[in-house]
């Protein structure tokens, strides 16, 4: 994956330099992705109301892999608006992705993800492993189109966006 484009966020108010001196580097993002165990995901519901939850997630390859049961909001809400942001765990050194989910039929890919997810997570699938290497249950990806990070500490000169081409 070729390294997104980093620039400023805009942010009124906030004081943000204009120079890219202080700008994260994408690996700081990357390092968060891989390390991170929960994540935020925000998707839409039907009448347009959002929707909030926790999943756990893999980043393979430039992308965030995670599942969730078919019939779950949050999957009934991306089958209908597959736009949505996923976040990292930890606020104070936040990575923030926005993009469009979309579900991985690559059954070679969902075989990579399943182990390296048992992995991370320390936890069998199982009937859930068989069933996302069955195409019977979803294995979602977001691949970025813009994101955010915001170390607390050094806010003020670190605030970064990442814009993927």
């Amino acid at each position: 994956m070729k390294a997104p484009r980093a620039t400023r966020p805009h942010i009124p108010g906030y004081g943000l330099p204009q120079s890219k001196k202080g700008l994260l580097p994408w690996k700081w993002a990357e390092d968060r992705l891989k390390k991170s165990r929960q994540y935020w995901i925000a998707t839409t519901r039907p009448d347009g109301r959002p929707h909030v939850m926790i999943v756990w997630a893999f980043w393979m390859n430039g992308l965030l892999y995670f599942s969730t049961g078919k019939k779950s909001r949050k999957a009934q809400n991306l089958a209908r608006n597959p736009h949505c942001i996923l976040c990292t765990d930890q606020a104070d050194q936040a990575v923030i992705l926005e993009g469009v989910v979309e579900t991985e039929r690559n059954v070679e890919r969902i075989r990579e993800f399943v182990p390296r997810y048992e992995k991370k997570y320390k936890w069998k699938l199982g009937d859930m492993g068989d069933k996302m290497i069955a195409l019977q249950d979803p294995v979602f990806y977001l691949q970025p189109r813009v994101a955010f990070g915001l170390w607390e500490k050094k806010f003020s000169s670190s605030a970064t966006r990442w814009i993927f081409s």
